[in-house]
């Protein structure tokens, strides 16, 4: 077999707005013919990136791709083309999600009490409430409304802050901090929304510390295992973390789920005929077209192989979670929605140690929503073309989706 390396792989493919409003026809181009590529981000930035399904399974659990924070300013400085090496609000990065064992086993130890099966199981009741109230709050704005900013959002916002304890004036702003830091803003604007989420977060957790409460940061500020705890600063960064994550993730299963939806009224039929089928929908809402693009960041510590292509060490990494979920050779007629399939496997949230930790959250909050709309929305219909896909090689997700509500179903008791 004949091995690709970094001078023979082909040109660069540079991932601008034409591949952000359709990433889907890249990967399946790249699936058959370039299944791992060289490619240059909106920052400029080079790295690697892996299309298909068992090569991506593979790379999300191999050792020898690392996620070491610390490391990545040390590497940029060493990229021959690319941004400069800038550190953007570094008491936000030091988080699970960017750390390699021990580090990370340490952490998610800590953590992961708060988010037990158990724990998220109880939150049903709330959950269900703040959807009912903003499907009021729908219907009373309607007959048209964005889905993103009137539910989507909301939703996952505020049980994520309710649960860690953020005070309702502060969400907003939170989100437009939130937006810019995954969004391909200037660096200037980029650190200064960074600094700006640091210090609140910082600022919340010392508030926990003095005055703990009945919330999820506040229990996490408490964690302690054989003596040992999370640090100040680890603390802010999981926060960072959790609220960043816990509702990106979901606002964007919620909005992509919908449109899906709407593109395919027999799967929407089936669904208001038959609602017991949403939580086995919800996983292929998220096979289909999840809300996450291209996995965070990973680098080469030695040259690593996968489909006959040598990615060489010290190389950044990305791996496609939507291109690996339409990837025909795991699935039949991956193109194609089909709430009936057996989705299992599919890597929306991840796989291996950095699965992601907050998974039965966003499975329970978009279940509830899904089973909110379509009951109390029955008629639900597109208002004209959904916005455009946010530039972001993370989040993959619209700006708008606006919607017709039709006549409202009366709201349960």
């Amino acid at each position: 077999m004949t091995h690709a390396t970094e001078t023979d792989a082909g040109e660069p493919l540079v991932l601008d707005e034409t591949f952000f409003e359709d990433p889907d026809r890249l990967y399946r181009e790249l699936r058959a013919e370039r299944p791992v590529a060289r490619a240059v981000g909106p920052n400029g930035l080079p790295f690697w990136m892996i299309t298909r399904y068992a090569d991506a399974r593979a790379a999300l659990n191999d050792p020898r791709l690392a996620k070491d924070a610390r490391r990545i300013p040390e590497l940029l400085s060493r990229q021959e083309s690319g941004p400069p090496a800038r550190a953007i609000a570094e008491s936000l990065v030091g988080h699970m999600l960017n750390a390699d064992p021990p580090d990370h086993t340490r952490l998610r130890r800590l953590v992961g009490r708060a988010f037990t099966g158990r724990a998220i199981a109880r939150l049903r009741p709330r959950i269900e409430q703040i959807a009912a109230g903003l499907a009021d709050s729908m219907a009373a704005a309607g007959p048209e409304v964005d889905l993103l900013d009137e539910f989507a959002y909301p939703l996952p916002m505020t049980v994520i802050c309710e649960i860690l304890g953020v005070p309702e004036d502060r969400r907003d702003e939170f989100r437009g901090w939130s937006n810019t830091l995954l969004s391909d803003a200037g660096d200037d604007e980029r650190a200064a929304a960074g600094a700006a989420t640091a210090a609140y977060l910082a600022e919340l957790v010392a508030d926990k510390a003095a005055h703990p409460a009945d919330d999820m940061l506040s229990e996490i500020v408490r964690a302690a295992e054989d003596g040992d705890s999370l640090s100040p600063g680890e603390t802010t960064a999981m926060a960072f973390l959790l609220l960043v994550a816990g509702h990106e993730t979901t606002v964007n299963l919620i909005g992509n789920g919908v449109l899906a939806l709407l593109r395919a009224p027999d799967q929407l039929a089936l669904l208001r005929a038959e609602p017991d089928r949403v939580p086995a929908a919800v996983e292929e809402l998220l096979r289909y077209d999840g809300p996450v693009n291209l996995a965070t960041f990973r680098f080469t510590t030695e040259p690593v192989e996968y489909s006959g292509t040598t990615i060489p060490a010290e190389a950044f990494v990305l791996v496609s979670l939507i291109g690996a979920n339409r990837d025909p050779d795991r699935w039949p007629d991956a193109d194609r929605l089909d709430v009936g399939r057996d989705p299992s496997g599919h890597l929306a949230f991840g796989f291996g140690i950095h699965h992601c930790l907050g998974a039965p959250l966003a499975r329970l909050e978009g279940e509830i929503a899904f089973r909110t709309l379509l009951s109390r929305f029955p008629d639900l219909a597109p208002a004209g073309a959904p916005g455009p896909h946010r530039i972001s090689t993370l989040i993959h997700g619209r700006t708008r989706l606006p919607v017709r509500l039709g006549a409202p179903a009366a709201a349960g008791p």
